[in-house]
């Protein structure tokens, strides 16, 4: 393998993915794939969707196990890291036995909470195989939060705050508008009872729940549903924003 594409994929819509991800798509000769573990089977079906819609050539998919890492570690950063090398071995160990243009899918961007070319740059630095490679953007699942909630992320000449529910927590609010990624803890239910909320999980799928309006009033019942929901699927990925009231 000598050219590698990262490919944002969006947030699960397969009408979704940009023209310039299908024409890289219709060019690659194998799929790099980390695993996501078998409750997540929906993720698989979105990929193959996609595939099947727009890989118009014979490929292959090469499935990749998820090393497991800590997920309350005392040392979060170097947690991380160790598992992203772990991560980053196993796709080199898979590049080095497939020759052809590959290829790995990731979920929205690969600029955006994704740790995918963090791992291409440490199999690169390693200096055991040469390619070049080129990132694909995909709509964020922030993008699809304010799409489907009709809504603007900020309000007039206001920052917007990209964070995670850990950050939120030691932290709170952040100027202008706030959007919250990766909160397995409905940190919301901690902020000022009058900021407004817009939340959506599983956008662009078939289960695709929203909610909007103030955390004193619906945080409550934002937190009982995605219990629920996760629950049921085994799994949720879900995003919020929250804005202060005026």
């Amino acid at each position: 393998m000598r050219t590698l594409y990262v490919i944002g994929i969006g947030a699960g819509d397969p009408d979704q993915v940009t023209v310039q991800a299908i024409k890289a798509l219709r060019q690659v000769d194998v799929f790099f794939v980390i695993g996501k573990g078998a409750e997540k089977r929906e993720l698989v079906e979105v990929r193959t969707a996609i595939l099947t819609g727009y890989a118009d050539r014979p490929y292959r998919i090469v499935e990749i196990p998820d090393p497991p890492r800590e997920r309350a570690p005392d040392d979060y950063r170097s947690t991380v890291q160790d598992w992203h090398e772990r991560r980053s071995l196993l796709l080199e160990e898979a590049f080095a036995a497939h020759d052809g243009v590959g290829a790995i899918l990731v979920w929205g961007d690969p600029a955006l909470y994704d740790s995918t070319l963090r791992m291409v740059e440490r199999v690169l630095a390693r200096g055991t195989l040469d390619f070049d490679y080129t990132v694909i953007p995909g709509v964020t699942s922030v993008h699809a939060l304010a799409a489907r909630h009709r809504t603007v992320l900020h309000r007039i000449g206001e920052p917007v705050h990209i964070t995670t529910g850990r950050r939120l927590r030691e932290e709170g609010l952040g100027p202008g508008s706030t959007v919250v990624m990766l909160d397995a803890d409905c940190t919301f239910t901690t902020v000022p009872g009058d900021t407004f909320i817009w939340w959506g999980a599983y956008l662009g799928m078939p289960d695709e729940t929203l909610f909007a309006g103030r955390v004193g009033e619906i945080g409550g019942e934002i937190a009982h549903r995605r219990a629920e929901l996760r629950e049921r699927k085994g799994w949720i990925m879900d995003i919020y924003l929250l804005r202060p009231a005026e």
